[in-house]
């Protein structure tokens, strides 16, 4: 797998690279800015971008607006996003990235959680087979936001449960052991929440992503 590396601060930029490559990736570039990380992807097409949200110059999105537009300019790269704080509006707005077709997964992981290496490995490999990776600390934040009229009023308890589930990027199997249930099951249940949320089938919506995306504006 080929990575392309994006962080501010030389030191963590180093440990990052590290580890890495011990999770079996090979970082083709590392850089430190928005504008350098654009251009790296451009160059050398990995599979996975890997982007801090804070970067230089005001340290405050450059890494998530450098995130999409490489979503822009390649969309088949796969964008895992790493940030030392829940910010839910970061992660509403990657997986919103994340909704066309041809586009590679993406993630988005607190940075704690990538010091342990089979968490990395797994986030990797399942955004660069095209899944979606929330961070469950990101998840367990945005269960408590209720800012509006909550679209998922109609779910029952349990197709939540799965929804929550879906937003960690977990399969249907992972699913099914998580809730000690069968897979049919969960593709019960999926295929409800889909109707409950008004999501039809669509040749260019991911709609697991789309059901993760309305959950989370909720």
């Amino acid at each position: 797998m080929r990575v392309v590396l994006a962080e501010d601060s030389l030191l963590l930029r180093e440990g990052l690279v590290r580890l890495l490559e011990e999770a079996g990736a090979q970082v083709v570039a590392a850089v430190g800015d928005g504008t350098s990380l654009v251009a790296a992807v451009v160059e050398h097409s990995p599979d996975v971008a890997v982007v801090d949200v804070r970067m230089p110059p005001t340290f405050t999105d450059e890494g998530l607006r450098a995130a999409v537009e490489v979503r822009e300019k390649v969309p088949a790269t796969a964008i895992l996003v790493l940030s030392q704080y829940v910010e839910e509006s970061y992660a509403a707005d990657l997986l919103a990235s994340g909704t066309g077709g041809g586009r590679g997964g993406v993630g988005y992981l607190l940075k704690d959680r990538v010091s342990k290496l089979a968490d990395l490995s797994d986030a990797l490999d399942r955004v660069a087979e095209g899944g979606t990776v929330l961070d469950p600390e990101v998840v367990s934040a945005l269960l408590t936001r209720r800012r509006r009229r909550d679209p998922l009023a109609e779910l029952s308890p349990r197709e939540r449960e799965v929804l929550a589930l879906m937003a960690e990027g977990r399969t249907n199997n992972a699913i099914g052991r998580a809730l000690v249930v069968t897979p049919g099951a969960v593709e019960k249940h999926i295929s409800s929440i889909f109707g409950k949320l008004g999501l039809p089938p669509s040749g260019d919506d991911h709609r697991r992503v789309m059901a993760v995306l309305t959950w989370l504006r909720a």
